[in-house]
């Protein structure tokens, strides 16, 4: 198991705080497979009038098996969002 060494895609992907932050449609992915988990926003729905996502559902999980959610609420607008998922990945790699 330890010799299971993923493939890394070739590119350059967008970092903040130094960990990769990949959109696709409305899911963004924020976190490094390496560490322990990551995290995933996905977005429920958006505003009528602005297109600006309303209501974002936030899931820690683990990075091995992304079937495996060690926490997850649902909140509104994406600041908020990613706010506390920040917090939770980072106590969640102190660990």
């Amino acid at each position: 198991m330890a010799n299971d060494a993923r493939p890394l895609v070739s590119g350059s992907y967008l970092e903040y705080m130094g960990r990769p932050l990949v959109r696709q449609d409305d899911t963004i992915i924020y976190g490094d497979m390496s560490e322990k988990c990551i995290l995933i926003l996905e977005i429920i729905n958006r505003d009528q009038k602005s297109g600006l996502p309303q209501n974002i559902l936030v899931q820690l999980v683990d990075s091995q098996d992304t079937n495996k959610i060690i926490r997850q609420t649902d909140k509104k607008g994406l600041y908020d969002a990613f706010s506390i998922g920040l917090v939770w990945l980072e106590r969640a790699l102190q660990e």
